[in-house]
């Protein structure tokens, strides 16, 4: 099948697949000022987020046995048209990807996404719905030596407009998390150009097998419990922290936990001074959830050094980006899985995610600056 035919074969599938969930009336009647019924409503809506993420995630796989939305017969509410185009794009950089992950080694062969919806908030004739996606992948067994999975939460918002002909139209796809994007969140904007490079010593991204031993070195730190305490706690958040996802993120906040759980000790002192580091009942550090101090600290302290490749890194280390590429840290991750071929795999919050290999953030986010970090 030539591209143009693929491309049109799946839009005309997740056309089928989107259009074809039936709004309440309840929630037609909100356009007129009505208040929706809205557990229905938030049913509804779910269908088509259901349907639309799918059909993202399908674009990933190296076959196409993905589960399918489950559908309704009707017409009622659909993608607006302007959407749709730039779904047809998000399918056709989500393929594009996928081969840029097969040149690295790297595929899927089966998916399971399921989404959750918030109540719908209706007025005016718009309404604004809150979404959960909870995907996991299965990975292909190319080297032989990959974990079985790799899972993420994200979070989107939803934009709904009534038609002058009373259909509801899916009008917008908003992410809302801070970390690196999902990896079946497409690309929608250009990527910016490199320009100066920032502070520190970015890790090159190229595959390469040249690895670079780790011990336990002389301050005994347990790196296989810094993995252990990641994945216990990457979806599920341990009650004995506080959560900064509304306050500039969590990742180097559970990052810092993680650490701790694997013998890193306090470093007292002043909050706002990066040359410190710790965590008690009402307060922190900067250095504990900013990705910039952190990585101050941890230099400056020499609790870790710089590699200089992102597949060097081993259990325990962690991988910085800068998204921007403007010298700033935006995002700090855990290295909790190493395959015998030498992938890392990170594990981290701020779209929670379970063992993304270091191929696929990179793939991902082909923009962005990298430091890697040998704790």
């Amino acid at each position: 099948m030539n591209p143009s035919t693929f491309r049109s074969a799946v839009g005309a599938v997740l056309t089928v697949a989107v259009s074809a969930v039936l709004l309440p009336a309840s929630a037609a009647n909100a356009a007129a000022g009505n208040t929706p019924d809205s557990d229905a409503a938030a049913k509804s809506f779910g269908r088509i987020a259901d349907a639309v993420l799918t059909e993202r995630t399908a674009a990933l796989l190296d076959t196409r046995s993905v589960r399918r939305a489950p559908l309704l017969l009707d017409s009622n509410v659909r993608l607006s048209a302007g959407l749709a185009r730039a779904e047809d794009t998000a399918l056709s950089s989500l393929r594009t990807r996928k081969s840029r992950l097969a040149a690295l080694g790297e595929a899927y062969t089966a998916a399971d996404t399921k989404v959750t919806t918030g109540t719908p908030r209706v007025k005016n004739g718009r309404a604004t719905v809150q979404v959960t996606e909870t995907t996991t992948l299965t990975y292909k067994k190319i080297r032989g030596d990959e974990p079985a999975t790799t899972g993420f939460q994200a979070h989107h918002e939803m934009n709904f407009a009534v038609t002058s002909g009373g259909k509801w139209e899916l009008t917008g796809i908003k992410p809302k998390d801070d970390g690196p994007r999902a990896i079946n969140q497409p690309v929608t904007v250009a990527v910016a150009s490199a320009g100066s490079p920032p502070k520190g010593t970015p890790a090159s991204t190229s595959w390469t097998t040249r690895t670079v031993r780790k011990t336990s070195g002389t301050s005994g730190y347990n790196y296989a419990a810094m993995a252990a305490y990641a994945e216990k706690y990457w979806k599920n958040y341990n009650p004995a922290y506080r959560k900064f996802n509304d306050a500039g993120g969590d990742c180097t906040n559970f990052i810092s936990q993680a650490l701790k759980a694997g013998g890193w000790k306090d470093d007292s002192g002043t909050y706002s001074d990066y040359r410190n580091w710790w965590y008690n009942s009402s307060n922190q550090t900067t250095s504990w959830v900013g990705a910039n101090e952190w990585a101050w600290f941890t230099l400056s302290a020499k609790r870790a050094t710089n590699l200089s490749n992102v597949y060097q890194l081993d259990v325990g280390d962690i991988l910085q980006m800068d998204f921007e590429r403007d010298g700033s840290k935006d995002h700090s991750m855990m290295t909790t899985y190493r395959s015998r071929s030498g992938v890392p795999y990170l594990t981290y919050h701020s779209t929670n995610t379970y063992r993304k290999s270091v191929a696929s953030i990179v793939a991902s986010n082909p923009g962005s600056v990298y430091f890697a970090y040998r704790t």
